[in-house]
């Protein structure tokens, strides 16, 4: 941006701290995350009233131009890209838009005086709440922060000039990436323009968000990211042709691929040691005299061995923890903290994720849980039972009380990190409106030639934790509930999951492939990616789910564990069917 414009694009009022413009404005960044211990919470309206429908044609970009300084650059580079530009004149409009670009331009201050008078405020924490694609240039990141470095952490403050580094910065400077953020693909050193007097800083309370960084004196974040939500201080339309590839991936973002992901079922063995076991309809013991705890190898071992092969993520289920307090289960974070080392794809787990009280009686919140997991390196934690039994209470009062581990995590964490696992059973019927639930005509008739089925939703008896792949409880035993699959996904998804695993109880084990009516009833009926899981047997069953199904990732664990069936064969095949696939 001109050096003219940087007088005002950079100068943030000290004297004027978020808080102390309107309690409204505390925040955007506490709005979409909470990492921070909330001290002036959000006081405007709840904007559940604020509807959210994206009706913009895919080549239009909303722009927010909220009237200060020079975005004509910005303007240029949207239309040199090939997308036409719709201003935002009402709050609807943000609200209403495919994917927004905010290039803050002004002082810190002036900026959050129009959002609030405007109505712009409320609707932007609205809209990025709801995970939707947003762009944030130069002060479009600094507004993502919880406040000025006069009120609250310091997160957003004045460089130090003291060290003989010339405030604000004007030039150019090598962007450091620190984590995968998509719109940043292969810019990993190359030099970008910023022009800015104010930066945020990196801490163990934003790191989950921060994509790259810089060197000015100090080491200050370049750019964020949480899901679509993107944000970035320098300015990416003065900055060449890496500029431009950065505007170009987040306006032309890439197709979601197919995903192979490796399933590790961890659970201490009769020793005391963590093991990868794997269920069989629900049994890990071999059937022996001894009747050990089926040992199919180390669980970080295993895991470095899945990511050399190409696995495009890893999960742990943790089945023995689910029955203690997860947060004592030091060996399973220690799991997580040495595989989060040379492993380098995403990392999920599940297992005992939600609400306990110790032996001293200290209660842990769920969200308290699933931050010590965060911690220790994974990338996304995955729930079970709380999730059904959070849906069926919705459903009855259609109200979201924001107490679920769902609600609170996804909250906070985003919903890109909350993953809710359905294990289904079928339960044939004649004729669809026999029950209440919605039911599909079956590809394999029932047992007494019923051509219909519903997908009956269960939870494991005792511990109450259906996780990411197999619950094992302690008599093994499940209870059906009184809600089908589709009404389940559909719920959770409200709710804030931005994850399905679905797991066919009926496959489970039998290695005859994926049941696809179940797994087509769901990606039919949810915006959000839906992995599939249970039953694959052959590298075809994976070609099969990906060609008939709108599911986003397959799921396996056993065939690869007993090396019948290598990633990398599946990866081959899907290659060969003229599936894509990162390889």
């Amino acid at each position: 941006m001109a050096a003219a414009a940087a007088a005002t694009t950079t100068q943030m009022d000290n004297t004027r701290s978020l808080s102390s413009i309107s309690s409204t404005s505390s925040l955007l960044f506490t709005r979409t995350n909470e990492f921070y211990k909330i001290q002036n919470r959000v006081k405007f309206k709840s904007p559940r009233a604020l509807s959210i429908r994206a009706t913009s044609s895919d080549s239009v970009v909303t722009l927010l131009d909220y009237g200060a300084g020079n975005v004509r650059s910005v303007r240029n580079a949207i239309r040199h890209l090939g997308f036409g530009i719709k201003d935002v004149q009402t709050p609807e409009d943000i609200l209403n838009a495919n994917r927004l670009i905010f290039p803050g331009v002004g002082a810190f201050a002036a900026a959050m005086d129009v959002l609030n008078k405007t109505g712009m405020a409320e609707a932007l924490c609205a809209y990025i709440e709801k995970d939707r694609p947003f762009l944030g240039i130069c002060l479009g990141l600094q507004l993502l922060f919880q406040s000025s470095e006069e009120n609250g952490p310091g997160v957003v403050g004045r460089f130090d000039s003291s060290n003989g580094f010339r405030v604000p910065q004007i030039g150019w400077n090598a962007l450091q990436i620190t984590k995968d953020s998509e719109i940043l693909d292969d810019v990993g050193d190359h030099h970008v323009y910023f022009v800015h007097s104010y930066r945020a800083m990196p801490s163990d309370d934003n790191k989950e968000w921060v994509s790259s960084t810089c060197n000015y004196g100090d080491n200050f974040i370049a750019s964020v990211r949480r899901g679509n939500v993107h944000a970035v201080q320098f300015h990416p339309e003065k900055s060449g042709d890496v500029g431009l590839s950065v505007l170009r991936r987040f306006l032309h973002p890439k197709t979601n691929i197919p995903k192979v992901i490796a399933c590790l079922d961890v659970r201490a063995n009769d020793k005391g040691d963590l093991v990868v076991t794997k269920g069989d309809q629900y049994d890990v013991r071999e059937h022996t005299k001894e009747n050990e705890v089926r040992n199919l190898g180390k669980p970080v071992e295993l895991a470095r061995q899945y990511y050399k092969e190409g696995a495009d993520e890893i999960s742990f289920l943790n089945i023995t923890g689910f029955r203690d307090f997860p947060l004592g289960d030091l060996p399973m974070l220690q799991v997580l903290r040495l595989t989060s080392e040379n492993v380098f794809v995403p990392l999920t787990v599940g297992g005992g994720i939600r609400d306990f009280t110790d032996a001293n009686g200290r209660h842990y919140s769920s969200l308290e849980v699933a931050s010590e997991y965060f911690r220790s390196g994974a990338d996304k934690i995955s729930i079970g039972s709380d999730a059904v039994y959070a849906a069926e209470d919705y459903l009855k009062t259609g109200v979201k009380t924001g107490k679920s581990s769902l609600e609170q995590i996804s909250r906070v964490y985003g919903n890109q990190a909350v993953v809710v696992s359905i294990d289904p059973r079928r339960v044939y019927i004649t004729h669809p409106n026999d029950v209440e639930f919605k039911a599909v005509r079956v590809t394999d008739l029932g047992p007494n030639g019923e051509e219909y089925a519903w997908y009956q939703c269960t939870v494991g008896i005792l511990c109450f934790i259906v996780t990411f792949l197999f619950v094992h409880t302690v008599n093994g035993g499940r209870e059906g509930r009184p809600i089908g699959a589709y009404e389940l996904a559909k719920a959770v998804e409200d709710l804030g999951a931005g994850e399905i695993l679905l797991n066919c109880i009926d496959c489970d084990g039998q290695g005859k492939g994926f049941d696809m009516d179940l797994i087509k009833l769901i990606s039919d009926a949810v915006s959000i990616p839906v992995i599939a899981s249970s039953g694959a047997g052959a590298v075809e069953h994976f070609s099969d789910v990906f060609r008939k199904t709108n599911a986003s990732a397959a799921l396996a664990a056993g065939i690869f564990h007993r090396k019948e069936v290598p990633i990398q064969s599946v990866k081959e095949h899907l290659y060969k069917e003229g599936i894509e696939v990162r390889i």
